[in-house]
């Protein structure tokens, strides 16, 4: 079919092929012929499917990509997350996450069940590295839910769930590790119906658990499973246990009513007391999942190797294909008007949700404007490339030599779209680095400004006061790893340390100055005498620094008062208790004396910066103090903290932990609201406390100075 259609373009584009168009190709056949295109793609859109694997750390994720790795065929040997092989598991490729034993990028990888074509992301689970859910999540027709069933659902299940609601994706939940001692999986579905709310049921149930863990009922289908082989690879279907049968039964029933309450099909043949039939109640099961009314329990043990096929099964019966969920774009010429794609082949390119992109073809960055030809198109796994000429929407490939950052959306320039941006949480941590090397500044300045590309959450920035160059991330270990990255990609050795907080200095009551400052030892001197005092402005005061000339007459000529002023300010940027800038500060001139010859600018500027500090210059031995030493000192100076206003939406069942850790760490609590499920507790909170580190697992954090 696929030949018949590129003849027939052939035909068209060919002037002295008319009349055989004409002759062999009436309108009807071109036409069948298009709808017979449209089939083809359609027939594979169908089989195809975008999950992404998430949850909260240490829950299995990588274990179970590599189980379903196995049994799909991609790879030929299991290797363990934190294997004593020193392989480490095949979506771990990253030398640092193997070392770790975590995740840190999100890895695609590709594989086939049942003629079933599967695109896999496994993302991480650590916080710190949340950008990479949402990236992935962002782009996923449907996902999978790891839950452990003795930790149930923790800190980051919530997170991942949160995102994976934000973008829509329907989900399965797999409650994971039943091997494990104090493994409950009805605790977990209750959790998850009550922290995640849920609307769900258990479409498995265990034969036994903990290390009497055997296999799995198929609620569905009414029949058992037990995995046999060194690996796990036989999967043996067998007839329901007779001692489970009671139970059995009822959590069919109960699946089915949980079901009825979403899916009105099902619900009226439950309500008429009707037989479901196996295949009736999987139709309603997949309605309700893609429609995101409802999210089916597996179950199962990724380490044991047993309730990974049946997973597979499920992410074939009950997540959308590509064609199946909704994805909007902007149009840039239509002032950001939402346009619904396709999400076919048969588009405009919009990569990769509708259209065909092609290598070799051009396309172009919608938000830069600028025109790429594709050298290299290769489709994923893990670190390995397949190299291919072309691929449609719905598919996920990589493109070699684009220059583009996170959130780009690139077309074949037939249409302005970009794709609805994603969420990116703000940098709740920062650390000053620079090279050890002044040689290596280059490299260094290349490896900052690459991986704030990648990572939308890595912010590098100067601090104008101190000169330290910043990174922020989202916690210790993410900014470590970036680090360390840069000294293994880019062979350059950083020093890392706390950023230096920008203290101030203020005064607290009014004290009085009179100083003169005098060079007359030959030739012009310096002439300058300033008297006056200084006092805090008053609370509210919109200003920082304040000056006012109070003296009447001529003692001080009028052109030579802009330099005192300039001398005040320039003297209270290093204040002398710890020399931070001076702030809140009201400075009054009422006095001084100039010389006919002698005075000028500089004379009393320097006048005016020796008043403030006080600090007699060692060269100047006419220099006559009139007493008043202490102006700066007399004014009592105290020094003022940074006090940021941080505002903390937690789950209001941690509601009570957050405000007695707020109050242990002496911050003062402002405001307390409520949003749904959540509490939002607005604070004030000084800077060199680190509040938030405690609390960057379960919420959302931002902070104002």
């Amino acid at each position: 079919m696929a030949r018949t259609a590129t003849r027939l373009l052939k035909y068209i584009t060919n002037p002295s092929k008319k009349s055989l168009l004409h002759n062999n190709y009436s309108s009807g056949n071109v036409a069948r012929a298009k709808v017979e295109k449209e089939s083809w793609w359609k027939e594979t859109m169908d089989k195809l499917r975008n999950i992404g694997i998430s949850a909260h750390i240490d829950s299995g994720k990588t274990t179970l990509t590599e189980r379903v790795l196995f049994y799909t065929g991609r790879i030929h040997e299991i290797h363990e997350v934190r294997g004593r092989d020193g392989v480490g598991a095949k979506m771990d490729s990253m030398d640092l996450e193997r070392e770790k034993g975590i995740t840190i990028q999100s890895a695609a990888t590709y594989c086939t069940w049942k003629d079933y074509q599967v695109n896999i992301i496994d993302t991480p689970g650590h916080v710190d590295f949340t950008i990479e859910v949402e990236r992935a999540l962002r782009v996923l027709d449907g996902a999978i839910l790891v839950l452990c069933s003795v930790g149930g659902v923790q800190s980051q299940s919530i997170t991942v769930d949160r995102q994976m609601r934000r973008y829509g994706v329907p989900r399965l939940a797999f409650i994971n590790k039943l091997d494990r001692m104090g493994a409950d999986p009805w605790k977990v579905l209750n959790q998850a119906r009550s922290k995640l709310r849920h609307h769900s049921a258990a479409v498995q149930v265990p034969i036994g658990l903990e290390e009497d863990f055997q296999g799995l009922v198929d609620l569905v289908q009414s029949k058992a499973y037990f995995f046999e082989g060194s690996s796990g690879e036989t999967v043996v279907t067998s007839d329901i246990p007779t001692d489970m049968e009671a139970l059995v039964a009822e959590k069919r029933r109960e699946l089915i009513e949980v079901v009825s309450e979403v899916d009105d099909q099902l619900a009226e043949a439950f309500l008429a007391d009707e037989p479901i039939s196996p295949n009736d109640l999987e139709m309603a099961i997949r309605r309700a999942t893609i429609a995101q009314k409802f999210v089916p329990v597996f179950m199962g043990s990724a380490f044991k190797n047993k309730g990974v096929q049946p997973l597979l099964d499920g992410v074939i019966s009950y997540l959308p294909c590509p064609t199946e969920v909704s994805n909007y774009a902007l149009d840039q010429t239509k002032d950001e008007e939402k346009v619904e794609l396709s999400g076919t082949p048969a588009g405009p390119l919009v990569a990769i949700y509708e259209g065909v992109i092609r290598k070799g073809d051009y396309i172009i960055n919608v938000n830069t404007g600028k025109k790429i030809k594709i050298p290299r198109l290769v489709r994923m796994h893990s670190n390995e490339m397949e190299d291919i000429q072309e691929a449609h929407a719905g598919q996920i490939v990589a493109v070699f030599g684009v220059d583009c950052a996170s959130g780009d959306t690139f077309t074949d320039g037939s249409v302005k779209y970009t794709m609805t941006s994603m969420n990116v949480p703000e940098p709740v941590m920062s650390l000053a680095v620079s090279p050890v090397s002044k040689d290596s500044g280059g490299q260094f300045s290349k490896a900052l400004n690459r991986f704030q590309r990648e990572d939308p959450t890595f912010r590098v920035g100067l601090d104008p006061e101190s000169g330290q160059t910043i990174i922020s991330g989202m916690g210790e270990l993410h900014l470590d790893i970036y680090v360390e990255r840069i000294r293994r990609e880019y062979k350059v050795d950083a020093t890392v340390g706390k950023p230096r907080v920008n203290f101030r200095e203020t005064v607290t009551q009014r004290a009085e100055f009179d100083y003169l400052h005098k060079k007359q030892s030959g030739g012009q001197g310096q002439y300058g005498r300033v008297c006056g005092y200084v006092e805090p402005l008053p609370p509210g005061s919109s200003t920082k620094f304040e000056f006012e000339n109070m003296i009447i007459g001529q003692v001080i000529p009028s052109n030579f008062i802009p330099a005192i002023e300039k001398g005040f300010k320039e003297a209270s940027n290093s204040g002398s208790l710890i020399g931070h800038p001076v702030e809140n500060l009201r400075v009054v001139l009422t006095d001084g004396a100039s010389h006919a010859v002698d005075s000028s600018e500089l004379a009393f500027k320097l006048a005016s910066i020796y008043a403030f500090r006080q600090n007699s210059d060692p060269k100047d031995l006419n220099q006559l103090n009139t007493g008043l030493d202490m102006c700066y000192a007399a004014a009592k100076p105290v020094i003022l903290e940074p006090v940021m206003l941080v505002e903390l939406k937690v789950p209001s069942e941690f509601q009570g932990p957050v405000t007695g850790d707020i109050n242990k760490r002496k911050g003062l609590i402002v405001g307390n609201d409520q949003d749904g499920d959540d509490c939002i507790i607005t604070t004030h909170v000084r800077l060199k406390f680190p509040l938030i580190l405690y609390f960057d697992t379960f919420c959302h954090i931002s902070m104002k100075s």
